[in-house]
């Protein structure tokens, strides 16, 4: 239930948070106390993720390799790309830019591998572009924060690493490790992590909501035109740049979604960290969040309506055709 309807649960507490002064006690209000540990609820995250991580999901990163990395380079090159494209196109001042690149850098979202599956994608192949941009994210997101902050970039590239490798890498890696060494853990995990994963992961975004609700409503409509504009074009990106590598219709369908959604959840903590004193950085990665959702779920429905033939070939859950 939790999973399935994500959406409407993120709709719902995003709600909750923003009228919260006017629904809930004045004098406590529950999503703008946990900020300070935000963090640490992506560290559970991600360790949630790792855990639920298949060992063949590892191996089919490393026995695909050249697949996998295509796509991954195609999500690290075109969002941040397309990203600073909308941004200087809509004129947003320091502060709103910054997000807007946050959001363009950042590894793709779990979501996106639910998503696939619904959307009748190719689903091993959606979860080996989540594993690999995410082990990479700590090379990638530096990187495109250098080469498109340029002067603005007021934070060191290597604290960006670091913060990525702890908080991000560290935990999907020992979360995966224990779950394969700890049978009982694995198993308890499989019931108990995607609750964990998903439920923070609201949190965060609904947190973000209650901490910014006046910046929210002012910069709604025109943030909204632009992060949408991104989105789409991530999933452009994605389905064309499957097509101009010959993919099968499953796994273009699946690089389409796992392109145009980012870990935006991810990329409002890492707003929060790194520019604690430009809280309007956190916003974009927290309304596009709400954004990738809503269109990645209806992309999916409208998908589901369209069945394709699995690949033929058995031998391999990730694989090339010549259509």
């Amino acid at each position: 239930m939790l999973q399935r309807y994500l959406l409407a649960w993120l709709s719902l507490l995003c709600l909750v948070a923003y009228f919260w002064p006017q629904w809930g006690p004045t004098s406590f209000d529950p999503f703008v106390e946990s900020t300070p540990y935000l963090s640490y609820l992506i560290i559970v995250t991600m360790f949630a993720i790792g855990a639920l991580l298949p060992s063949d999901e590892v191996r089919n990163v490393a026995a695909h390799w050249p697949t996998v990395l295509q796509g991954t380079l195609l999500q690290y090159t075109t969002m941040p790309l397309f990203a600073y494209g909308v941004g200087r196109l809509f004129g947003f001042g320091p502060e709103l830019m910054v997000g807007v690149i946050i959001v363009g850098c950042v590894p793709g979202a779990m979501a996106s591998n639910v998503l696939t599956l619904a959307a009748g994608g190719n689903v091993s192949y959606s979860v080996s572009l989540t594993t690999s941009a995410t082990l990479l994210s700590p090379l990638f997101v530096p990187a495109a924060f250098w080469l498109f902050l340029g002067k603005s970039l007021t934070v060191s590239p290597v604290d960006v690493s670091i913060k990525l490798l702890y908080q991000v890498v560290g935990p999907v890696v020992i979360g995966h490790l224990l779950s394969r060494r700890l049978p009982k853990f694995q198993s308890v995990m499989q019931w108990l992590g995607p609750v964990i994963a998903n439920l923070t992961i609201l949190w965060i975004v609904a947190a973000v909501f209650a901490n910014k609700r006046d910046a929210i409503t002012e910069h709604a409509s025109t943030l909204g035109g632009a992060l949408l504009l991104i989105n789409v074009a991530g999933y452009a990106a994605g389905f064309l740049g499957g097509k101009a590598l010959r993919f099968s219709e499953p796994m273009r369908r699946a690089l389409t979604l796992e392109v145009g959604m980012q870990n935006a959840g991810l990329g409002t903590v890492l707003a929060s960290q790194l520019y604690p004193d430009e809280p309007s950085t956190m916003i974009p990665p927290a309304l596009y969040t709400f954004g990738c959702m809503l269109t990645g779920t209806i992309l999916a429905q409208f998908w589901r309506l369209r069945p394709v033939e699995a690949p033929s070939v058995k031998s391999s859950p990730i694989m090339v055709d010549d259509d």
